[in-house]
């Protein structure tokens, strides 16, 4: 049987790009294949983002912060506008909130099978799954093969890599109304090093020990680092009730050179995530509807589905410039928060900004390092 539609990965990306195609009547009476060992059926990790006070997505919203705090060794800068909170979203409910709706649509076939590989075979695409074969119109994967990217010379892939410990503390430590983007004020020992503090009550937090860098450390580093923190914030006794680890790529390599006329790569297999900061929630949404759209176009190419911009363009100096010189985060982003307002750098990060704001931003950054990189800079 030939499916219209195979998805490869069954996580945020495929779920949101399932959620707005539903929402444009785009599934109606058609075939599609689900590719997805994992069951789903667990908080396997949070989603955080800064939006408006009504958002997208609000009913699925589990906890949010009406301020966040940049910190470094001299200031402590108030980031979020008036009109904008940060907000978390577990996976689990955004998982059930996807997976009832689609359960309406009996031609939706979920196979709790491995993706092996593809071929468009022009007409066709045949997918290869660890159990079977099988034949689709359109085929999308979200399945993210690091090894492919990782020594790439000329797209130099750095890191987002942090532990998380959520926290219950004797004593009252943390102020549940704020969040913490990045508090610089720890040892940097030669990395961008950073702590981000989501706190739910006066006692209870998600304390992660972040790093922007090329190389994974030990886990007992990432784990004495945020004892020391919690100690020097007054903790003399916690409960680590459970933790968290993640490695985020952060790149500008093409991954739409990867696509064919019938294969989209998309999320992180596809470059969704937002390479200067390893956001991905929001520009997920973003990218789902730009998809969409296209999806309702009779004629459909992938290999056109790209994203060539100014915003890339700053994305591939920066991750350049800290690649290179990975001492030079807490200089970059100190210089932003204290020389920029916060509300213009959200704006830039949501590739919302104009051209003013992001001159402003640009002249805030150490000049030397970003010249260079501007100067062996290719598209």
């Amino acid at each position: 049987m030939k499916h219209d539609y195979i998805f490869a990965g069954i996580g945020l990306a495929s779920l949101m790009v399932l959620d707005k195609m539903l929402d444009a009547k785009l599934l109606e009476s058609k075939k599609i294949l689900l590719l997805e060992s994992n069951n789903k059926n667990s908080n396997d990790r949070t989603w955080c983002f800064w939006d408006n006070k009504l958002g997208d997505f609000d009913d699925l919203v589990s906890k949010k912060w009406e301020q966040a705090l940049f910190i470094n060794d001299k200031q402590t800068i108030e980031c979020l506008s008036d009109n904008a909170n940060y907000k978390m979203i577990e996976s689990i409910r955004f998982y059930n909130y996807v997976l009832d709706k689609l359960k309406k649509y009996p031609e939706i076939v979920w196979k709790k099978e491995n993706f092996i590989s593809f071929e468009d075979k022009g007409s066709e695409v045949i997918i290869t799954s660890n159990v079977a074969k099988y034949s689709t119109a359109i085929f999308f994967n979200s399945v993210f093969d690091v090894s492919k990217i990782e020594y790439n010379k000329k797209y130099p892939l750095l890191k987002q890599h942090f532990i998380g410990w959520f926290v219950k503390t004797t004593e009252p430590i943390f102020d549940a109304n704020y969040a913490t983007f990045m508090d610089f004020s720890i040892p940097q020992k030669g990395n961008t090093r950073f702590m981000y503090v989501l706190p739910f009550s006066e006692t209870q937090a998600l304390v992660e020990y972040t790093l922007f860098s090329a190389n994974l450390l030990q886990d007992n580093e990432y784990e004495e680092a945020i004892n020391n923190y919690l100690k020097e914030k007054g903790a003399t006794s916690f409960e680590i009730i459970k933790k968290e680890q993640g490695n985020i790529p952060m790149t500008v390599f093409p991954f739409w050179k990867n696509n064919s006329k019938n294969v989209l790569h998309i999320g992180t297999a596809g470059g969704w995530t937002k390479a200067s900061t390893g956001y991905t929630f929001k520009n997920t949404i973003k990218q789902s509807g730009r998809l969409v759209l296209l999806l309702k176009n009779k004629t459909i190419d992938f290999r056109n589905f790209n994203k060539l911009n100014r915003f890339l363009f700053y994305d591939t100096l920066f991750v350049r410039v800290l690649y290179k010189n990975n001492d030079l985060g807490k200089k970059i982003f100190s210089n932003m928060f204290l020389k920029v307002q916060p509300k213009k750098i959200f704006k830039f990060l949501d590739e919302e900004s104009n051209l003013k704001e992001e001159l402003e931003i640009i002249l805030a950054c150490p000049k030397i390092p970003f010249i260079r990189s501007l100067l062996r800079f290719k598209w």
